[in-house]
């Protein structure tokens, strides 16, 4: 009977995406939803605007749906009478296993997905309660699990009789303005495994559709809800949603989905849904999934500039969609190529612009001027380079290339590398006075000594800068948070005025720089005792400066203000803001103008504080398999003994060996985002004793391993070699 149902009997599934309007226009003249205040919502407010193309009228003909799908004239649902208990439900399963049986376990399904009120009143907690608070959802998460799980195992009858009920449920509530009870509809539905299935999409794109264009109030309590998932539903929702916009973007049977042109909203519903649980996922400490879970490895693969330059164009406005409105999908490999590319495009329109105006004063043109051409000497490293940069300003967006005085030598990548290692190693040493290492976290941060010039951390900046944008992996140790702080704002503000390098910060960030310091801090807000009378605090601190003490006040009038139980956790966010923003305020904004002269573009908006480390200094997670791969040889073969002793004993290593060795070998022990082909290791026969240790040409990453007749004393000599290696053997 249900495939005998006239076209005209379902319009209302045609009339699906045009009702968004109606729903828009209903919903903006009632009184939205009461808006509940959460620290965190601004988070939500964040989100990119659903695309155009997701509200225009397009008719969806039901053909498009298979025809086990097809609905009938929609009737009123049934509600239960009497709702099962999950022990009820899971008993009729178990009844029904061994007898083959399924009526009630059918007449169940039925009930509980023909309509939203009947997934309320099975779901619910309790039916009668009104469950409008954004910390819970009022839904009996263990009772959706059970019936998800053991959808999947049911005859095929039921399978497609709650995918026709979802179709009634969908088409029945698309008008009008949502109550709590429908958004617990969504949220139950959006968890239904059936959607893994591409036969579905149809309904799931639907689904998402309806999900993505609630007002901004409604999506706040769905964004609050998600974060309550385990950890194992909500990888799966994500899962489930990449794969929805890698099937659409390359389907495996084209003629399985309608025409692209026909459904152009389905991947902006589905960006703004995993948008959704971005935020979500981004609400809680510790996050439910790593950030790159969310990264689309699909996305690779499309025209990433068209992308790029959509969005610049059209920012997050409705007219266009492109995914840098959401870039939590892009993938650091996939940003690396867009900030490359855009450096390349930014690099070729200044050398052209230098050539045109050279020859417009009819001078000679000079390969030179294509360049910023560096020449320092090795004696007066930092004040040479700090000189040239200076002077060439106007050429930081051009090809680097170095020379050292003196020195013969035409710079192939090896010299630019080297220049860089000795610069950051000279400017990092604790003689230098510049940052302060930590031994404690094993990082650098910025000395507070206050000084007459801040011109060298501007070099710093400047030279973080020209390493991203000559793809050249920097052995740096910074703090998280700083790279949080060089991206506030991502792109600098055209007065000069406003505030750079300032961010929220809190007590887990001093951790990461002082954890000493932050775990005396954290000791002194769980203090039971009188903190005023044991303590003795003010809310003044103090700082040794050339042997000086200084004292600062972290308030107005601190110094005469008591620490007390009551206002302990305003000093302490005080303090930790003292220390991470305003006591290196000078230094931290040279470093960051420093930085925003050489990457200034809008693609490092796409980046999160975590992916600007990664493209400075690269990963920490290292997969010697893949070296070993992609290693090349010269006067040695891969099937050598030598070779197979040195890849048996680097495999066998601990990890702290195999980053002395990656250290020792290229001068970092983190990996480029390309992965371990990209360092383009080499291995080289050195024709010398074997008594000699291995030695290692950091600029070319190449190691000149002599030909070691045993494994014992390969592993040996090597293991000495990568640990006691610090300093250049440059005379």
């Amino acid at each position: 009977g249900l495939d005998r149902g006239a076209k005209g009997q379902i319009s209302t599934l045609g009339g699906f995406p045009s009702s968004v309007s109606q729903k828009k226009e209903a919903t903006e003249n009632k009184s939205s939803p009461t808006h509940l205040v959460s620290p965190n919502i601004k988070n939500v407010r964040d989100l990119p605007p659903i695309c155009l193309d997701v509200r225009q009228k397009q008719r969806i003909p039901i053909d498009t749906l298979p025809s086990e799908m097809k609905a009938p004239v929609l009737t009123e649902p049934i509600l239960p009478t009497q709702p099962k208990t999950m022990k009820d439900f899971q008993e009729d399963v178990e009844k029904a296993k061994p007898s083959g049986d399924w009526k009630t376990v059918h007449d169940f399904y039925l009930t509980t997905f023909d309509s939203f009120p009947g997934l309320n009143a099975i779901f619910k907690k309790d039916a009668a309660a009104s469950f409008n608070t954004i910390e819970d959802s009022g839904i009996n998460a263990k009772f959706v699990n059970a019936v998800y799980d053991a959808l999947l195992n049911t005859p095929q009858d039921i399978q497609k009789t709650v995918l026709k009920g979802i179709i009634n449920s969908l088409l029945r509530e698309w008008k009008g303005p949502r109550t709590k009870d429908d958004l617990r509809a969504y949220f139950i539905l959006l968890q239904n495994p059936q959607f893994n299935n591409t036969s579905t999409y149809v309904i799931y794109a639907h689904l998402l559709r309806q999900t993505a264009t609630l007002v901004e109030a409604d999506h706040h309590f769905l964004v609050h809800w998600f974060k309550k998932l385990s950890q194992k539903r909500f990888k799966q929702l994500v899962e489930r949603l990449l794969q929805f916009i890698s099937l659409r973007l390359f389907p495996a049977k084209p003629e399985e989905f309608p025409p692209i042109a026909k459904c152009s909203w389905w991947i902006p519903s589905a960006s703004k849904v995993l948008a959704l649980l971005n935020t979500a996922n981004n609400l809680v400490d510790p996050p439910l999934i790593p950030y790159t879970d969310f990264y689309n490895s699909t996305l690779d693969h499309i025209d990433l500039m068209e992308e790029y330059h959509t969005w610049q164009s059209f920012g997050n406005s409705h007219s266009r969609f492109s995914f840098c409105q959401y870039p939590f999908v892009i993938s650091i490999a996939a940003k690396k190529i867009i900030i490359q590319r855009d450096s390349e495009q930014q690099m070729i329109s200044i050398a052209r612009q230098s050539l045109v105006d050279k020859v417009s004063r009819r001078q000679r043109p000079d390969m030179n001027m294509l360049f910023l051409n560096m020449k320092v000497r090795r004696t007066h490293l930092v004040s040479d380079s700090l000189d040239e940069l200076t002077r060439k300003r106007a050429d930081l967006k051009k090809k680097l290339k170095v020379t050292f005085v003196g020195e013969a030598g035409l710079d192939m990548g090896g010299l630019t590398k080297e220049w860089f290692l000795l610069l950051i190693r000279q400017i990092f040493h604790p003689d230098y006075g510049m940052f302060t290492y930590h031994k404690d976290s094993h990082c650098h941060w910025f000395s507070s000594f206050k000084c007459d010039n801040y011109s060298e951390f501007r070099l710093v900046g400047i030279l973080m800068g020209l390493a991203v944008y000559n793809s050249i992996t920097l052995d740096i140790r910074f703090p998280p948070c700083c790279y949080k702080k060089l991206l506030s704002p991502p792109i600098v503000p055209s007065d000069q005025n406003t505030p750079v390098g300032i961010c929220s910060v809190a007590i887990d960030d001093l951790c990461q720089i002082m954890p000493e310091l932050a775990h005396g801090l954290t000791e002194l807000l769980s203090y039971e005792g009188n903190v005023e009378e044991d303590f003795y605090s003010t809310f003044q601190v103090f700082q040794e400066e050339f042997g000086i003490i200084k004292s600062y006040n972290l308030k107005p009038g601190g110094d005469k203000i008591p620490v007390t139980n009551q206002n302990r956790k305003e000093y302490v966010q005080l303090y930790t803001d003292f220390l991470i923003n305003k006591s290196i305020y000078k230094q931290f904004a040279a470093f960051y103008y420093g930085f925003h002269s050489v990457c200034a573009s809008n693609a490092l908006m796409l980046l999160r504080p975590e992916e600007v480390e990664i493209l400075v200094c690269g990963s920490p997670e290292l997969d010697m398999h893949a070296l070993q791969r992609s290693t090349q040889y010269d006067g040695y073969a891969k099937t050598d003994l030598t070779i197979r002793y040195f890849w048996d004993v680097v495999l066998g290593f601990p990890l702290d060996l195999q980053k002395k060795l990656l250290h020792f070998t290229t001068g970092s022990d983190r990996v480029p985002v390309g992965g371990m082909a990209d360092l383009n290791f080499k291995i080289s026969k050195n024709e010398t004793s074997t008594n000699w240790l291995p030695v290692a040409h950091t600029c070319f990453n190449q190691l000149c391993l002599p030909p070691y007749k045993s494994k014992k004393d390969l592993k040996q000599k090597l293991i000495i070699g990568i640990s006691n290696s610090e300093g250049f053997g440059l005379e």
